[in-house]
Order: C-alpha cells, then structure tokens, then sequence
C-alpha cells in the first residue's frame, strides 16, 4: 500500500470516537479511508454506530501532520503498516470483535502461520521458567509460531525458549514499538523481531501506560488458536488474557502448579473453571492442530546417541562427563549429576554452580535430547532410569 493511502489509514484511526469498530464498519461502507473523509454528513450518519459527533470529528479533522510524522518514524525505524485488508495480517485475528485496522510491525508476518500464545506471571518462579522455555521450545520444533507480551518472566521466557528451538515467535507490545517495555527487554525485542515479528497498534511514542495492556492482550489471544497459562496468581493480568480468550472461542491451556504456591492459584483455578490442564507441547498440539486444518501427528524427537554397552550406572561412574553429540560440557556435567535417585532443580543449581538461566538452558536441552525426564515436584531422573 502506497504512502498516502496509508495516510487515511492512519488518520481515520486518530479520529476522535472512530475507534476499532466504528473504523470496520466505516471500511464495510464506503471501502476506503479516503472515501470517508470525503462523505458527507449524511452519509456518514447512516452508518451504524456513527453519530451526528464522530460524523462531525471526521469532518472537521485536520491533523493530517501527525499522520505524516507517523509515516516518517514507519520508515525510520525499518517498520511496516499493515492494514486488516493486507494478507500478512493475521487472519486469526480477522475473527475477533474489535481488530485493530492495522498493526505496525518490526520484522516479518507469515500467513497462514499456526500460533500459540504463551503468557504468565512476571514474578515467575525458576520452576515456571523451565517449564516455559520447554514448552516453548517444543513448540518451535513442531513449526508453531509462539505469541507473547515481551514481559519480564513468563513472555521473556516463551520469546526465549521460542528462539532456542529456532523458530518463529511474535511480541505483542502495549506502547509504541520505540518504547520497549521493560526496557530491559530492548534486546530480546530485536532478536525477536528478527526470528518473527514485534507488533502494536498503538502509534510510535505510546508510554506502556496500564489501559493499554488489557488491548494489547485482545492481540495475543486474537492472534493465536489457543493460550498457555503457565503462573498466574488471583489477580493476575494473563486471567484477562485467558478470559478475552474464551469470549473470541480460543482453545485455554493451564500448566497446573503446587497448591501453596501463590502463582499457581490462578492457573488451578483456570483448570477448575475448565482450561485444559497441560503437561507437554503434545497436549496442545492435539486441540490446535485439527483447528488450523492439519493432522495431529507431529515429527518424532531425534533419537538418543547410542551408548557403549557395559556403561555403569552407579552414581560414582555419572559423576564422570564422557563425550555425546549433541552436548557440550555444561550439558554435560549436568547430566553427569542426574541418575536413577530424583533430583531437585533447586539442588541441581546449587551442586553445578550455574545460573538460573544457564541451568534452564541446560535442562531443556538434556529433555529435549531424551536424556533425561522430569517427574512432578521438579524433579529429574535419567531417562533410562524414569519410570
């Protein structure tokens, strides 16, 4: 779409009282933004829902530089406008009440592509990290497209584990996109914009003020066939996400935590009230995947290194790293303190001396790998030892 079409665009957006629903029913009536702006009164009053004020802001709107400055920080910032008739925008989100007209994207849409949206505490615990870089990461090996929010814990981890596994993910941001928040996050950002695609509907300079969050959530969901609950306390702003989900018909997932945990008191209660209760990517794939059209059968995990024979399997002989593919020496070592007795993450942290990151990292790629296998209160046991 060329520069000054998307003009009206913008400015039909910036209209006073227009909002998302008064600019798709605008569209459905006269087929473009410019065509609005140049209707009379009378015709812009028969249309539902726009009364004799909207009809008079259209009319008298003159702001047409804030468009042209929204133009120029498009091009400025490498960022592509794209509007609800363009087949890069979501078709998920077509499907929803009140889409946004269009989205200012850093990075690339695919059509067509299957989403998940991933969201959570951003007081998430080490236990919920795991968990979600796991999921996240098996999603992206199964060629799903994880959607998230760019918060601290939970949408930090699914956008990580996301791009561990390669794959495509999308942020969805409730400010502008040169306002990343937390700001601590600007990096994450730009490796997601490169491996998927950052968004927003709001116009560049938007503070990440909190009536905003609640709309970028409406994104999310809209967007994806299903949303994983992974922590979320009573008050929680992933139970909006997972509540607009189930108002738009979305598929609601909660990986269910310990009863005295205070972050999982939210997630239970999403199980009780009937979110279905995930374990694993498996258990998502199975509803998502006949939404989007396609069989539920997913590629196999690549097979375990074959192992000399005679390998003992004391606890002496595991403490001793030896060679596999696949694994460096963290790995390594790591494995090397998981045998047949479980263990805790907590205590795996304290013996290997990593960080929480670098023993999340670590533990997705021995499970990933089929070395090991986690058992609930979490645990690891060897995989050959797992029962």
């Amino acid at each position: 779409m060329d520069r000054e079409t998307l003009k009206y665009w913008i400015a039909l957006r910036a209209v006073e009282d227009v909002g998302c629903v008064g600019f798709r029913t605008l569209l459905a009536a006269f087929s473009t933004p410019e065509a609005v702006f140049r209707a009379p009164a009378r015709s812009l009053q028969a249309v539902p829902g726009i009364g004799p004020k909207t009809a008079d802001n259209i009319l008298s709107f003159t702001d047409w530089g804030t468009a042209e400055r929204e133009l120029a920080l498009a091009a400025e910032h490498g960022v592509a406008i794209v509007t609800c008739t363009d087949p890069r925008y979501p078709q998920n989100l077509l499907n929803t009440y009140d889409y946004p007209p269009f989205l200012y994207v850093k990075g690339s849409l695919c059509p067509g592509e299957v989403c998940v949206a991933i969201v959570g505490s951003r007081l998430a615990s080490v236990y919920g990290r795991f968990v979600t870089e796991k999921i996240s990461r098996e999603l992206a090996l199964k060629g799903i497209t994880v959607v998230s929010g760019l918060a601290r814990g939970i949408d930090a981890a699914a956008h990580r584990g996301t791009l561990a596994g390669k794959g495509r993910t999308i942020a969805v941001l409730g400010s502008g996109l040169d306002v990343v928040y937390p700001p601590e996050n600007a990096e994450l950002a730009r490796a997601v914009a490169g491996q998927g695609a950052v968004v927003t509907e709001f116009p560049f300079g938007t503070p990440p003020n909190a009536p905003n969050f609640p709309s970028r959530n409406r994104i999310i969901s809209g967007i994806s066939l299903g949303v994983v609950v992974v922590e979320a306390g009573e008050k929680s702003g992933s139970l909006i996400t997972a509540r607009i989900a189930a108002e738009q018909g979305r598929s609601v997932f909660a990986v269910p935590g310990a009863i005295e945990a205070a972050g999982s008191r939210g997630t239970n209660r999403l199980i009780k009230q009937g979110a279905k209760l995930i374990e694993n990517s498996e258990d998502i794939l199975e509803e998502v995947l006949p939404q989007a059209g396609l069989a539920p059968a997913t590629p196999e995990a690549a097979p375990c290194p074959a192992e000399p024979a005679g390998v003992d399997r004391g606890p002496t002989a595991a403490l001793a790293p030896r060679k596999i593919a696949g694994l460096g020496d963290r790995e390594l070592t790591l494995l090397g303190m998981i045998s047949a007795d479980p263990v805790g993450i907590d205590r795996l942290g304290a013996l290997s001396g990593l960080t929480v990151q670098e023993l999340l990292n670590c533990l997705l790629v021995l499970e990933l790998g089929g070395h090991i296998r986690q058992l609930p209160g979490k645990l690891f046991v060897r995989k050959e030892s797992a029962h």
